[in-house]
């Protein structure tokens, strides 16, 4: 079943859901199994042939919110439980010392606009989150640059999706698969 397919099939809980799932990519390691960007523009889509019942500024603001959240969460759990993990169990971690120095330099030399541009890039954005917070970033400049990053990609992609859906092309031929 596709992303698309579930969402026209949840009703009113298709938000609900994404954002969900939307929150759920952003903070945990797993999320990258997770296909946000396809449920954002999914959604957007959705919403514009009026096959889900909420207004465009509506979804933007919750999937923005669940973004963010869900960044903020995902870089708590790295700074407050990576340390630990490293000093244990130095060769059994995700983010070894090599790598996290490496991220540090990659800061360093990129500045926080890092963490803005990853959410774009499907895996990274949810490893960034987690090693910005093992590497210590300052939590202010990073929540700061993760909810430009955030409402950028989650509001940026549901509203693609959405002009796409306004398309009569595209309405014309999402509807029917649904």
């Amino acid at each position: 079943m596709s992303p698309e397919s579930l969402l026209g099939s949840s009703g009113s809980w298709a938000l609900w859901i994404t954002a969900a799932i939307i929150f759920a990519e952003c903070a945990l390691l797993l999320g990258f199994f997770l296909p946000g960007d396809t449920l954002l523009f999914g959604i957007g889509v959705l919403v514009a042939t009026d096959v889900i019942d909420h207004h465009i500024t509506v979804v933007c603001l919750v999937l923005s919110l669940a973004a963010v959240a869900g960044n903020a969460v995902g870089y708590e759990l790295g700074r407050g439980l990576g340390p630990a993990l490293l000093e244990r169990r130095p060769r059994r971690s995700l983010v070894t010392a090599g790598q996290l120095a490496r991220t540090r330099a990659f800061f360093d030399r990129h500045g926080p606009w890092a963490i803005v541009l990853a959410r774009f890039v499907s895996v990274v954005r949810t490893l960034i989150t987690v090693v910005a917070g093992v590497a210590q970033m300052p939590r202010r400049t990073y929540l700061c640059y993760s909810a430009v990053g955030g409402v950028a990609w989650a509001a940026g992609l549901t509203a693609l999706g959405y002009g796409l859906g306004k398309v009569p092309f595209v309405r014309d031929h999402v509807q029917p698969h649904l």
